[in-house]
């Protein structure tokens, strides 16, 4: 860890919204920074963590045994913030915009890791498709942040991904110019990462991830296993699938729409995003199918690298491509069979419960003249467990990324609502490389058209980053 932080003045007081795993996980990290016997730590959840009196004892956390909505965050919240004060939204179904909203006017600083709506803004059908996308969601963070003007920083969407990916991507472009343009400078604003995308020729852009963490015990009928929180996955499995849609593209895919407000950098798919499959690869197992799940990266890194000039536009088709842990594969089949009904079981796999296996989490790069580069984080759940208690793979890069967000949020007091792309990714990744297991980056050859035996007429050599090769 870097010095310096040692030296960061720590807030009086931190209040967690939502005790669950990626909290409970955050916290070992928070202990290596600050003496928590130093600081007020508050967690709001209307469950019981099985280890609160661990928390307590360990971390003196102070817990709040209740659920906020829109009636009772104001009652809850207001007694506990203030200036000193930091806000770490790690919840579901809790307005990201009423709680920034409220820690601006308390002088709280803010960070959370999705942009979430109250509860019933993802699956409600009475609200309009479109408006139940991260798109909408995220044009809503920016009218607000438009509004409010600067103030005390509220850094959104900061996790691992959408969060630490974003970085990736930016160190990504650095190691293709290096290797293609023998120029590796770094750009200092957005038009500039914009036009080196460009040049480099970089068309498509997968947040591809490879979760080979293997479960100690297979899973059980009707039940819902997963690496993180099960929620939180089923909330964005049934979004709309959404993707940044790239200049190159040439058509729609089938029941596609654009958006007829905002910035224009995305479009979504009127079927729910675990549904559609696509093709991607990363270092451990090369090809792979992963699910289009809705992510706000693929929103807001599409909308970074979007290039405007009086003759063209430039954009890549950015998106996530999610190939998670095999139980959770058959909970998300199971799932489907059963009409999205609320899961009988659910259970987050801890640390106990793996036997082996990696996080391969990362950004693919694809369309320029290496055809393939991915960037990312290896981390085994071995390493997981050596470099954090209460940690899996998935966990500790998500927790990570919490990390980074945090120091840098104390560090840049008053910076107004963000985002990731807003920071400058060499610092905010210096702040938690020793917790990514290995960095690295791979090139491959590979593309979506590569070893196609013939048998399906939709695939178009010729131009192989059109998105209809990628899609199933």
């Amino acid at each position: 860890m870097l010095e310096w932080i040692f030296q960061l003045i720590p807030p009086q007081r931190i209040v967690f919204v939502g005790l669950g795993t990626i909290a409970q996980s955050f916290l070992p990290l928070l202990s290596k920074v600050h003496d928590l016997s130093t600081l007020e730590i508050y967690a709001i959840d209307p469950k019981t963590p099985p280890l609160i009196e661990y928390f307590a004892n360990s971390f003196g956390l102070k817990f709040i045994n209740s659920a906020i909505d829109q009636i009772n965050y104001r009652d809850i919240l207001v007694p506990i913030l203030g200036e000193g004060t930091v806000l770490i939204n790690l919840s579901t179904d809790v307005s990201s915009l009423a709680l920034i909203e409220l820690c601006r006017s308390a002088g709280a600083l803010y960070l959370d890791t999705c942009i979430e709506p109250w509860k019933g803004g993802y699956d409600d059908p009475t609200i309009p498709l479109h408006k139940r996308t991260n798109y909408h969601l995220r044009e809503q963070m920016l009218s607000l942040k438009k509004r409010l003007g600067s103030g005390v920083t509220a850094l959104v969407a900061h996790g691992a991904n959408p969060g630490l990916v974003s970085h990736f991507v930016k160190r990504a472009l650095l190691d293709l110019a290096e290797e293609i343009l023998g120029d590796c400078k770094k750009p200092s604003n957005k038009e500039q990462w914009a036009i080196l995308s460009q040049r480099l020729g970089v068309k498509v852009i997968h947040v591809a991830e490879y979760d080979s963490q293997i479960s100690q015990k297979s899973r059980e009928r009707g039940e819902f296993v997963n690496t993180w929180s099960v929620h939180g996955f089923i909330s964005e499995s049934q979004q709309p699938a959404e993707l940044g849609w790239g200049s190159h593209e040439r058509s729609l895919p089938t029941d596609a729409s654009m958006h007829t407000d905002g910035c224009g950098a995305a479009i979504y798919i009127e079927k729910p995003g675990a549904s559609v499959r696509v093709k991607t690869w990363t270092p451990f197992n090369g090809p792979s199918l992963g699910y289009l799940v809705t992510h706000h990266e693929a929103i807001s890194i599409a909308d970074f690298l979007t290039l405007r000039t009086a003759d063209e536009t430039y954009r890549p088709t950015v998106h996530y491509a999610y190939r998670p842990s095999d139980e959770a594969i058959l909970s998300v089949h199971e799932w489907f069979g059963n009409d999205c009904m609320t899961p009988e079981k659910t259970k987050v796999l801890r640390p106990g419960d793996i036997l082996s296996g990696s996080d391969y989490l990362g950004v693919l790069l694809m369309g320029h003249e290496k055809s393939s580069y991915w960037y990312g984080s290896i981390l085994s759940i071995e390493k997981a467990k050596e470099l954090a208690t209460l940690n899996t793979a998935t966990t500790l890069q998500v927790a990570a990324g919490v990390l980074s967000g945090y120091l840098w949020i104390l560090s840049h007091p008053s910076a107004g609502i963000i985002e990731a792309e807003d920071m400058d990714h060499e610092v905010a990744l210096s702040y938690i490389s020793q917790y990514l297991g290995e960095l690295k980056g791979v090139y491959s050859d590979w593309n979506p058209t590569k070893n196609n035996p013939g048998t399906f007429s939709a695939i178009d050599s010729d131009s192989p980053w059109l998105f209809s090769n990628f899609v199933l």
